[in-house]
């Protein structure tokens, strides 16, 4: 009987572990959006000067500091699923049906943003450095409408998917709760319009801008919800009976 009852329940081990993986989303997802601001563009719309043009194999003189950021970005895509795993093991029982829905579309977001990223550092990065780059213009960061931006518009596409069905599971009544839960809801809405209407706007001319925009919004909104969800799984961790 002892030991069963010094061993933590499901929900609170749950709460502690969401409680450093908010930590660490919140510390990742701030990186990334720092790394990223400073990181001029090279190519496409938003650059203004020494523009990269196809077939973009002079850019190994940008490498690695056009990639710095690439790197936080793939460990949040990570850290984004246990997140959500400790957000569905917080979520009421009635409830659950909506946060293992979320989970889904947070692994498929995850699995394509680490692949896209990881063949970026471990493909495009050292081709480029061997001069090797002359069939990867498709692939490579610097093309504003190749395969790299197309996967990250659907990667953070679905993470604001995700955080949609996760903020129907948070149906408590603490502040935080309800401040997280809207901050989800907002970041949902906003991925998905600004998809709308970016591409009405600006139709095969899109390019990277609804990219830009995706991870900027989302990466903003888990800088802010990582802090709350911190505050949250750590009340949980200690009201949680052990």
């Amino acid at each position: 009987m002892n030991q069963i009852k010094t061993q933590d329940t499901p929900r609170r081990a749950a709460s502690w572990l969401g409680f450093w993986a908010a930590i660490l989303t919140t510390v990742l997802a701030l990186t990334a959006l720092a790394t990223g601001v400073t990181t001029p563009p090279r190519s496409g719309p938003f650059c203004l000067s020494a523009c990269i043009t196809y077939p973009y194999t002079n850019a190994a003189a940008f490498v690695p500091r056009d990639c710095l950021w690439m790197y936080p970005s793939l460990v949040l895509a990570f850290t984004f699923v246990v997140l959500l795993v400790c957000l569905h093991y917080y979520a009421p029982g009635n409830r659950k049906v909506f946060s293992l829905v979320g989970l889904c579309f947070a692994s498929i977001s995850a699995a394509l943003l680490s692949v896209d990223y990881f063949i970026q550092l471990a493909v495009l990065q050292p081709s480029l450095l061997m001069g090797e780059a002359q069939a990867l213009s498709l692939f490579t960061q610097y093309n504003p409408h190749g395969v790299f931006i197309a996967l990250e518009d659907l990667g953070y596409l679905l993470m604001g998917v995700a955080l949609l069905f996760v903020s129907a599971a948070l149906v408590g009544r603490s502040g935080v709760e309800r401040a997280v839960r809207w901050l989800f809801i907002i970041c949902a809405v906003a991925t998905i319009a600004s998809l709308i209407g970016l591409s009405l706007a600006y139709g095969r001319d899109l390019e990277y801008r609804y990219e830009v925009t995706s991870l900027s919004i989302n990466w903003l909104v888990l800088i802010v919800s990582g802090i709350l969800l911190a505050i949250l799984f750590r009340r949980a961790a200690r009201e949680e009976p052990s």
